[in-house]
């Protein structure tokens, strides 16, 4: 089984470039395939085919995603492993307090 700090590795070893504006460039990309997912996604709410139909699809663009987010990761020299489990220590943390749901970074 593949961990995330292994595909992080392989990741950044498809970079083709690294220069000035790369971490703007990252999350440029990171936000046009998240976008390419809702857009998607938008047309089988607006019925023109069912979810079935694009599932290859959204994997490819999560994909994507995935990728841009592991070498944004990076680049700004931080570990998709220690990412994954800070992310879900805060939402354990929020849900033993109650507070799932809500907005803002403080809950």
């Amino acid at each position: 089984m593949l961990t995330f700090n292994e595909y992080q590795a392989n990741a950044r070893q498809t970079l083709l470039a690294e220069n000035e504006h790369l971490l703007a460039y990252l999350a440029l990309g990171l936000g046009g395939e998240a976008g390419e997912i809702q857009n998607k996604l938008k047309k089988v709410l607006r019925g023109d085919y069912p979810v079935e139909a694009i599932r290859g699809d959204l994997q490819a663009e999560l994909g994507d995603v995935l990728w841009y987010l592991a070498v944004l990761a990076d680049a700004l020299s931080l570990s998709l492993d220690e990412i994954a489990h800070a992310n879900l220590d805060k939402l354990a943390s929020r849900q033993q307090r109650g507070q799932l749901r809500g907005s803002g970074d403080e809950r």
